[in-house]
């Protein structure tokens, strides 16, 4: 074989063995990231889920709050344009079950209680055609037995002073 063959073979054998071990990195690099992506996967939602302020179904709220959240249900009438305003549950971390009426229903997106030194206050945010985003800030006054607040109308950019009295049926 002549020396130029033996240095080709040789150069060739050299490059085999060195692009060997660069796969076997690369396969090992592979490997270190999949695991360790599979451990962040696999570990993140329990994570998580240790990190949540109140267990699924605990109450996040004093025996006070609640019995003045209970003051909230019933139907409530806003006087000046007949809306209903009708809050049918409240669960354990203040989440409202509530319906608008204008006099149709109003998709409700979110609404909820909430307590503020010995305030009372209820949000709801509605979600409709000519609603995109109008909300309700509200505080109740027990004296009264009404919901006081600011309505927001998204669509025309305006706030409005408002009252709801609680709905009495005949």
């Amino acid at each position: 074989m002549s020396a130029r063959k033996q240095r080709k073979g040789q150069s060739h054998k050299g490059r085999g063995k060195s692009s060997g071990r660069g796969r076997r990195l690369s396969i090992w690099v592979l490997v270190i990231v999949l695991v360790g992506a599979a451990a962040v996967i696999l570990l993140w939602p329990r994570k998580a889920a240790r990190e949540s302020s109140t267990p699924a179904g605990e109450s996040t709220l004093t025996p006070e709050a609640r019995l003045e959240f209970q003051r909230l249900l019933g139907r409530w009438l806003r006087p000046d344009g007949g809306y209903i305003l009708e809050i049918r549950s409240v669960d354990n971390q203040g989440r409202l079950e509530a319906a608008y009426l204008n006099p149709r229903p109003i998709h409700v997106s979110r609404a909820e209680a909430s307590r503020e030194g010995t305030a009372t206050k209820v949000f709801v945010e509605l979600q409709d055609e000519g609603y995109p985003g109008s909300t309700y800030n509200l505080l109740y006054d027990p004296g009264r037995d009404a919901l006081l607040g600011i309505y927001y109308q998204a669509q025309m950019g305006q706030k409005f002073e408002v009252v709801f009295v609680r709905a009495r049926t005949p």
